[in-house]
């Protein structure tokens, strides 16, 4: 596991941020992440993560692991959130990024340094609030400082498979928030779901920012872009977007909670 003392301190009350530990600390966070994508919302688990209770695939054996841990619960169920960060330096060498099955990420890997890609990010029910999210925030910027990482990217979700839908808000960030052509992923041709499903006049702008989910806004808010195309995941029954945030573009008040 990896050494986190540069995150030291990053606390609010009973919880803390800092990276698992131990093979405890990810089974921790796997099972958090199958009670909310498979318990509360409409991911559908494999035989063998519903056996376990637990949500997990390759990636997580070799990524990092952001926890924010209350501890004021039991040592079982301290996790009540996390996001699993993946730099290039460990995916070059352990069979590239999770991204890649949805997205032509070609632009973002050919960007110079060091890149991470950010996922499965989740929050415990209850714990779903502002508190909580500046912690994981905070715990990211720290990350970012700490390994020099110039570029963060990964994808974010609508619920439910039909994009129809989510017509404003996708084609609201499409329109609005169009990443640019040198770092903009695309969404495989086999997995291609066109964004523009409006003109850009015809769409509320206020409407579909309120209809954007509270993660996507949390990237938009750090000056994050989206990429060419929408991706229909069946198995998570969401429709995906690909996400692009320049760090020196991540807004001061998390850097100034750091120093």
């Amino acid at each position: 596991m990896t050494d986190d003392d540069f995150m030291a301190g990053i606390v609010a009350g009973n919880l803390e941020v800092r990276l698992a530990r131990s093979p405890a600390d990810v089974e921790a966070a796997q099972a958090l992440r199958y009670r909310v994508f498979y318990e509360e919302m409409a991911a559908d688990p494999s035989r063998e993560m519903a056996a376990e209770h637990r949500d997990f695939d390759r990636f997580d054996s070799y990524a990092d692991h952001l926890l924010v841990v209350d501890h004021d619960r039991s040592a079982d169920d301290r996790v009540v959130g996390t996001y699993r960060l993946l730099r290039r330096s460990v995916a070059d060498s352990h069979g590239g990024f999770y991204s890649s099955w949805e997205y032509d990420i070609d632009a973002i890997v050919a960007h110079p340094g060091e890149i991470l890609e950010l996922g499965r990010s989740c929050v415990d029910a209850a714990y779903r609030n502002g508190t909580t999210m500046t912690l994981l925030w905070r715990g990211n910027a720290a990350y970012v400082l700490h390994y020099e990482v110039p570029l963060m990217f990964g994808c974010a979700s609508f619920p439910g498979t039909d994009p129809a839908e989510h017509a404003g808000p996708l084609s609201y960030l499409h329109h609005f928030h169009r990443a640019p052509p040198e770092l903009c992923p695309r969404a495989r041709d086999e997995h291609y779901v066109n964004m523009n499903l409006m003109p850009r006049e015809d769409v509320d702008r206020r409407a579909a920012l309120r209809a954007v989910p509270p993660l996507i806004k949390g990237y938009l808010r750090l000056n994050g872009f989206v990429g060419d195309g929408a991706v229909i995941d069946s198995q998570w029954g969401s429709v995906d977007v690909s996400i692009v945030v320049k760090t020196d573009l991540v807004t001061q008040r998390y850097r100034d909670k750091l120093t």
